[in-house]
């Protein structure tokens, strides 16, 4: 696989794992505790579930705003490069 193509994946992966785990949050905190005790079958308190629920929000709005402000600055750095004067000789 070429390396070029293997970065383009893992920019494609950086998008979307945020973007799904921000849009299969539960809105509910009772819902979260539930499916919390589904997939382990430990019991997690209402504000605990909360918590927890804003925390995972939180960190996936914090994601996607690194991974955009990490694309602008390349799109800006390239497109300020390519307005750039060319030098006199």
């Amino acid at each position: 696989m070429n390396r070029s193509k293997l970065r383009r994946g893992c920019q494609i992966t950086g998008w979307i794992v945020p973007s799904v785990t921000l849009a299969l949050i539960p809105k509910c905190p009772v819902c979260l505790a539930a499916y919390v005790a589904l997939a382990t079958g430990l019991g997690i308190s209402l504000p605990t579930a909360a918590w927890l629920r804003a925390v995972l929000m939180g960190l996936c709005v914090a994601a996607l705003v690194f991974i955009a402000a990490r694309r602008m600055r390349r799109f800006l750095r390239g497109w300020s490069a390519s307005k750039a004067p060319e030098g006199k000789e």
